[in-house]
């Protein structure tokens, strides 16, 4: 059968065309897998942290937890956390308006709980800086807030100074800080998030353990990459940086949550 030259060529073209599309589609089945990251619903998205009242300049973490525990004791929900080598601060609140905030941080002012504060604005988190740095600077800048924490006693707990900084506080607080109103409880936290496999961690992404006994989280951490994480232990013990290889932590180890 005859075939003209530039029929010929055409089907020489496309077959051509063919051979590099499979090529593509092969090699790219071949190749490294992206790991799989779970799109977030918008009715699982963390609500963003309005305007915070900042207070205090502690030499002393204990200072920090009792002025933290007072301001509970008012029904004020607050935490305190890491400012600099040495020095600890307290914030409180989440207000829709500045002028909100100011209105109660002038009444405890007045009522001697507190003396001078600053009013933290939204646009302030590092949530807010998202869409021009990336999700990854987010993540990165959670894990350095929980990273903060390393070395800094168990404190508090919600009951007294004496009690602990807990694990799931340490988590609210380190997602706090960066704009994210993350819940208080692990179980809470653990339900909020989205399912996450081992091998698909990325770091600020918490992960959940059963330390109590049956399969309920009721330890949190934060992921912090390469396998290990950032939790508070217990009482007694510092905030410390753990392996999930370890057998403790493997064998109770219940999942993983993202919420970025």
């Amino acid at each position: 059968m005859y075939i003209k030259r530039s029929e010929f060529h055409n089907r020489r073209f496309f077959l051509g065309v063919m051979v590099l599309v499979l090529a593509v589609v092969i090699l790219a089945g071949c190749g490294t897998r992206r790991a799989y990251r779970p799109r977030l619903p918008v009715e699982k998205q963390l609500t963003r942290m309005g305007y915070t009242i900042q207070v205090g300049a502690f030499s002393m973490v204990q200072n920090a937890a009792r002025l933290t525990e007072l301001l509970r004791d008012r029904g004020v929900e607050a935490t305190y956390f890491v400012a600099g080598k040495g020095l600890y601060k307290v914030r409180f609140g989440n207000f829709p308006l500045k002028s909100e905030a100011a209105e109660k941080a002038e009444s405890l002012k007045s009522a001697g709980i507190i003396d001078g504060y600053y009013i933290v604005s939204p646009d302030e988190y590092a949530v807010a800086k998202r869409q021009k740095y990336g999700n990854q600077y987010l993540r990165e800048e959670i894990v350095k807030t929980a990273r903060s924490f390393v070395g800094v006693p168990y404190l508090w707990g919600g009951s007294s100074p004496d009690a602990g900084f807990d694990c799931s506080g340490l988590t609210m607080t380190a997602y706090q800080l960066n704009g994210l109103d993350l819940p208080r409880s692990s179980r809470e936290q653990y339900d909020t998030g989205i399912p996450v496999e081992l091998d698909h961690l990325s770091k600020g992404d918490l992960v959940f353990f059963a330390t109590s006994g049956g399969d309920k989280a009721s330890h949190v951490g934060v992921y912090a990459g390469e396998g290990r994480f950032i939790h508070a232990p217990g009482r007694d013990k510092t905030i410390r940086v753990d392996s999930l290889s370890g057998s403790y932590f493997r064998k109770r180890y219940i999942g993983g949550r993202t919420y970025l």
